[in-house]
């Protein structure tokens, strides 16, 4: 457990530099979200560094799925959208496709299920968004069956179609 700010420290650059561990990621943001932890102040700078990294967003995926914190999942969640924001143009395209089928997956999978939703309904949120700076890169030219991927994929459930109205929304705004 990091406890002081030398091991956060320490944390961060292992983090950047060698083996990434999930675990030792929970422990910093666990401390940057503790507002009583005296290492909060070191923490949030650690993330801030983490977030810097270019090549943070290729552990996007493994923070989202097996991170134990929340706080955690929507740290890789929004170093993920950071790349779509300020890299996608640049990335070759098997890896945009590779985002893009990530972000679409984990939509579907998490808004499939009643109990999911309501219990996951503010990162699907998040998830939705990042999907929407998806759009604004690829649709309608890259990816011209969007519409009607969306149409077919609210048949199969109540819920996903809710959820799918609600990206619709999104990419009006």
């Amino acid at each position: 457990m990091a406890t002081g700010a030398s091991d956060i420290e320490a944390v961060t650059r292992q983090l950047l530099n060698g083996e990434f561990d999930i675990n030792l990621l929970d422990q910093v943001v666990g401390a940057a979200y503790d507002p009583i932890s005296p290492h909060r102040a070191q923490a949030n700078r650690a993330l801030m560094q983490l977030q810097e990294s270019p090549d943070l967003w290729q552990r996007a995926d493994g923070i989202i799925e097996q991170s134990q914190n929340p706080n955690s999942r929507f740290f890789g969640l929004q170093v993920l959208d950071d790349a779509i924001k300020t890299r996608w143009k640049i990335l070759p395209a098997d890896q945009r496709e590779g985002i893009k089928n990530y972000v679409v997956g984990k939509i579907i999978k998490m808004s499939s299920d009643e109990a999911t939703m309501s219990k996951e309904k503010v990162f699907i949120g998040k998830l939705n968004l990042t999907l929407v700076e998806i759009l604004k890169h690829e649709w309608p030219h890259n990816w011209p069956s969007f519409i009607g991927d969306l149409v077919g994929s609210s048949k199969t459930s109540e819920i996903l179609c809710e959820n799918n109205m609600q990206i619709l929304k999104l990419l009006s705004e």
